[in-house]
């Protein structure tokens, strides 16, 4: 691992002018894949600024209007939240797909999202919800619906400068299910994953890992397939994949709406 500044902000304000500071800084929430990113020397960072002193960053609110996830929430958390489980205990279900315990008791909800991992586990059942993603910068605050959030395998749409500090998810409950394709049963990626969620008369269905960014379609076996994009890699093939598509999406429609 290469030399880097470490920085611990103690508000948001004070992050956002670190991270608009010259040279390549990179914030962090877990740190669960930037520290192996960095030990790998994948990445190069001029300073590292840690989020985790920040207040009002971490933790699950009911707001009336939205239930409110501050983007430092641990997934632990998600998964131990009545509130949540009350209205969406799917996401209780994809939590517990995630990693290890050690590894969710680290890891954040934001720093899944920000990565922008085409497989990351958190964003279908989040993209069935129509969660929005609030935003602050040099510029203030703004709001982004997760649907338009990821840019590319890696990318989001925040701009320089500007840190995710929470998710709002409308408070309508959901009938959900997650259901992940992998190779093991803990501690590895999608080859595909799929999230079907009912709200109220309203099927809604997203996948994963089969496209450059995870994406809502509709809740149909016909059109998932025709509108994923799956790639050949080491793990499986494209053909493969859709076929898997194929298959966990009718079981997921299936589970919500029989």
């Amino acid at each position: 691992m290469r030399e880097f500044r470490y920085e611990e902000p103690r508000s948001v304000d004070e992050a956002i002018a670190l991270l608009a500071k010259p040279g390549r800084n990179r914030v962090m929430a877990g740190g669960t894949d930037l520290l192996v990113r960095l030990k790998r020397r994948e990445w190069t960072v001029d300073t590292v600024i840690n989020l985790k002193r920040i207040p009002g960053l971490r933790g699950i609110e009911d707001r009336k209007d939205h239930v409110f996830v501050g983007a430092l929430t641990h997934l632990d958390e998600i998964g131990r939240s009545e509130l949540l489980a009350s209205r969406w205990p799917f996401l209780r279900e994809t939590v517990h797909e995630m990693g290890s315990p050690q590894v969710r008791a680290m890891s954040t909800v934001g720093g899944n999202l920000c990565n922008a991992s085409p497989a990351a586990d958190m964003a279908p059942p989040l993209l069935c919800l129509d969660a929005v993603m609030v935003a602050r910068g040099p510029l203030g605050e703004r709001t982004v619906p997760l649907t338009a959030f990821f840019a590319g395998p890696g990318k989001t749409v925040l701009a320089p400068g500007e840190i995710l500090t929470g998710i709002r998810i409308p408070p309508a409950p959901a009938k959900g299910c997650f259901i992940k394709f992998c190779t093991r049963r803990a501690m590895d990626l999608a080859f595909v994953s799929v999230a079907a969620a009912k709200v109220g008369s309203d099927v809604r269905l997203a996948l994963g890992a089969v496209a450059p960014t995870p994406i809502r379609v509709p809740p149909s076996v016909e059109e998932a397939v025709k509108r994923c994009s799956p790639i050949d890699d080491v793990r499986a093939s494209a053909e493969y994949r859709r076929e898997i598509v194929r298959v966990l999406v009718r079981r997921a429609l299936a589970k919500v709406a029989p």
